[in-house]
């Protein structure tokens, strides 16, 4: 894992842009929804299942971060990562919780509820839609092979945010051959491989550059960009893109 995050740090180059070039692709600005999950834990199937219907839905951007504090009851989930687990304890301690648990959604970075619950997720997410929000835009180069994402200037209420960048695997599936999910066959979609600090918000344009190429070659199928309070604090804005080897 951290050798994906020293590369996925080569693939982004971050400038500071007095005026941002048009014309550009909109972005899409829609609600983040976090699944803390693992492939070890009997409970989180349900919300793994959950997640896939809701990462081919057009109106949320939906992330699997797969945590390692289960890995060591039989199955080790190999896509565990110990900054998976840092970033639901910094939500953790956000929110005032006693404990860290999966499966846990996490919605925009501001509410949470039980991956499973799936009424009291999608009235979150519509709650969410109403937030107000950095207007994030995607421009391609014509050949495909460098995509830039435009974050625009004067948006106070995100100054000092950071900038994440998380590059994921569309969808994975898994027999499942020890643990508490012996013999299950396990389906993750927008499976987060890195996370990556790419910069701070200031409250001036920021064009961040991610070569395409690199995080292909490197197995990665899409990336999502986050504005992000510090400290696993509300998410004020965000992109995603998916590419395929010749997308």
């Amino acid at each position: 894992m951290r050798r994906n995050f020293a590369a996925a740090l080569s693939c982004a180059g971050l400038a500071v842009a007095l005026g941002l070039a048009a014309p550009a692709a909109a972005g899409s600005n829609k609600p983040v929804v976090e699944l803390f999950t693992s492939q070890g834990c009997s409970s989180c199937p349900p919300a793994d299942a959950f997640l896939v219907e809701l990462s081919r839905r057009g109106d949320v951007i939906a992330l699997s971060q797969h945590v390692d504090y289960w890995n060591y009851i039989g199955w080790s989930d190999p896509f565990s990562s110990v900054e998976a687990t840092q970033r639901q304890k910094a939500y953790k301690h956000a929110f005032g919780g006693r404990f860290i648990y999966t499966p846990q959604m996490v919605i925009d970075g501001a509410t949470e509820a039980v991956g499973s619950e799936r009424a009291t997720v999608e009235a979150r997410v519509k709650a969410a839609r109403a937030h107000q929000r950095l207007a994030i835009r995607i421009e391609r180069d014509g050949g495909g092979a460098t995509t830039r994402i435009l974050i625009p200037a004067g948006f106070a209420k995100a100054r000092g945010a950071t900038v994440w960048q998380m590059p994921y695997d569309r969808l994975h599936t898994t027999q499942i051959e020890r643990g508490e999910n012996k013999g299950v066959t396990l389906v993750n979609a927008n499976v987060v491989r890195g996370i990556v600090k790419a910069g701070t918000y200031t409250g001036e344009a920021m064009r961040i550059s991610l070569d395409l190429d690199q995080m292909r070659a490197d197995g990665r199928q899409g990336c999502a960009i986050l504005v992000q309070d510090a400290d696993g604090g509300r998410i004020w804005g965000a992109v995603a893109l998916e590419f395929g080897p010749g997308s």
